[in-house]
């Protein structure tokens, strides 16, 4: 009995040794710069919660891995407040909506392969997401009716979109954003670039690159998807699709690569993203998400969450819509 205690006692020195190792290659990789030695203990302690919950899921049946990333040490009020959505109301919908079809679609769509996406942009600890989506899937939409791939001025959005229903660093909607964008053009990001934080606004008309949204016809100036796969896959065939989801979860704040298919994590809206293709990966259907926490997080930026019917995975089906640009 002693000597099984003993090595009881001897490995579980040996994995917290192990852990401790683990944590400073984390914080070196990171570049992380602890103030005290109580916020150090604070984050290994984080840490190590994260890697318990890592290692316990990569070690169940799911269709996706999970891994660290820069948030492992991150306390819950940090990362939620990253989350633009989670105190925004219900968007008010002006825009048409259109159904499914029956359309018939191919087997996947991937925008990213195609040239028609901009590199993965990071909103740092500005709860700016919405204007991330709202620039994206007007840069996307732009380049394949133009054949031009421009950046666009998510800045310009946080500083100047108040007025529409938006909140700068602390939240807004795509919707918004494009409403904000009938009557303005939007930026380079170059002439004005992002500071992760609420700034004054200084629009400069002159200096605008993509004009007003509208396409002349009945559409207007965004199209709402209603959301049902077939829906959402034949809108992505012609465009990248702005998208809400909840990602205040453990499961999705250490996604690595596969298919998101776990229920675990939620519905609740509270982070906008940007949907840009989808396809079938060993078997689940999977739409093709570009985040804006920076390249280190997911697939390169991106993850694959499960596409599946009614509110959708991660609540990926309810918000779906793509904007109209006149050029």
């Amino acid at each position: 009995m002693k000597t099984f205690i003993a090595a009881t006692f001897a490995a579980a020195a040996m994995a917290v040794q192990n852990l401790d190792h683990e944590f400073m290659q984390f914080v070196s990789h990171h570049g992380k710069n602890y103030q005290t030695v109580e916020e150090f203990a604070m984050r290994f302690d984080n840490f190590v919660q994260t890697h318990n919950f890592i290692q316990e899921h990569n070690s169940s049946n799911s269709t996706h891995s999970a891994a660290h990333n820069k948030f492992s040490d991150w306390t819950r009020e940090e990362y939620t407040n990253m989350l633009g959505l989670k105190n925004m109301d219900a968007p008010k919908i002006n825009g048409k909506t259109v159904s499914a079809t029956n359309a018939s679609v191919p087997s996947s769509v991937n925008w990213v392969e195609a040239g028609k996406v901009n590199a993965v942009k990071d909103q740092g600890q500005c709860g700016s997401c919405w204007s991330f989506s709202t620039t994206a899937s007007m840069e996307s939409a732009h380049a394949i009716k133009t054949g031009e791939l421009l950046s666009l001025s998510e800045q310009e959005l946080v500083d100047c979109s108040w007025p529409q229903g938006n909140m700068g660093c602390n939240g807004g909607w795509y919707y918004y954003g494009w409403n904000y964008l009938e009557s303005h053009v939007s930026e380079l990001e170059a002439s004005y670039p992002y500071t992760a934080k609420d700034g004054r606004c200084h629009y400069d008309e002159s200096a605008g690159s993509v004009e007003t949204l509208g396409s002349g016809d009945d559409q207007g100036d965004y199209v709402s998807v209603t959301g049902s796969p077939d829906a959402i896959r034949e809108a992505l065939v012609q465009q990248p699709c702005s998208v809400a989801i909840q990602a205040d979860q453990r499961v999705f704040q250490t996604y690595s690569s596969g298919v998101l298919t776990s229920t675990s994590c939620g519905t609740d809206i509270d982070h906008a993203v940007t949907a840009v293709g989808y396809g079938t990966e060993n078997g689940s259907d999977y739409v093709l998400v570009r985040n804006s926490w920076g390249s280190s997080w997911g697939e390169s930026g991106y993850i694959k969450i499960g596409l599946v019917d009614g509110a959708g995975i991660c609540g990926v089906n309810q918000y779906v819509a793509y904007p109209n640009v006149k050029n």
